[in-house]
């Protein structure tokens, strides 16, 4: 007979079945086993002492930033430290206040250049909106106007950033319009 495409069918010869998968002894398939497992083993053992070691490596790499940070401002401001030590041991009844004024304000401004280089700002600027993210109310005062409501009215202590980072918020009284 033929089927439709008239290819020959072959109707006495059984299809021959697919020779039998080759069966692993059961001991060697234990001893195989166990060796993989050992392997794995081995491999995740590597790789948590590795992983352990990174976390130690990376933590000692964090102090150490951390230390030179702080060894670079104090260098910075060491000038500074040096000029506030000879004040400290000037004798104020032989020193013209006029003089030791000056002293002190150029102190300042050698603090404020050194700070101003890694990025710090004062937060003291009165007449602004009150912004509570980098303001801290302590307390209100009547506005004279309408337009000078929710307004810095008085600074009562400064407050200071480093790049977008508020160290402190600025103490501040605001300003708040009441009407008659």
């Amino acid at each position: 007979m033929t089927e439709k495409n008239d290819q020959p069918v072959n109707e006495e010869a059984p299809e021959a079945a697919p020779p039998p998968l080759p069966v692993e002894p059961p001991d060697q398939a234990v001893v195989r086993l166990e060796a993989e497992r050992d392997q794995l083993k081995d491999r995740y053992l590597r790789v948590a002492a590795e992983y352990e070691n990174y976390r130690k490596r990376t933590s000692k790499e964090r102090a150490d930033a951390w230390v030179r940070a702080q060894a670079e401002l104090v260098t910075r401001l060491a000038d500074a430290l040096d000029d506030l030590s000879r004040f400290a041991h000037v004798d104020p009844a032989t020193t013209d206040p006029k003089t030791f004024h000056e002293g002190v304000d150029l102190v300042e401004r050698k603090v404020w250049k050194e700070l101003g280089a890694i990025g710090v700002t004062r937060i003291d600027a009165t007449g602004v909106a009150f912004d509570p993210n980098i303001h801290e109310a302590v307390t209100t005062q009547p506005a004279p106007s309408a337009e000078e409501d929710h307004k810095v009215g008085q600074v009562l202590q400064a407050g200071y950033k480093i790049g977008e980072t508020l160290l402190r918020p600025a103490r501040v009284i605001v300003l708040t319009w009441q009407e008659a």
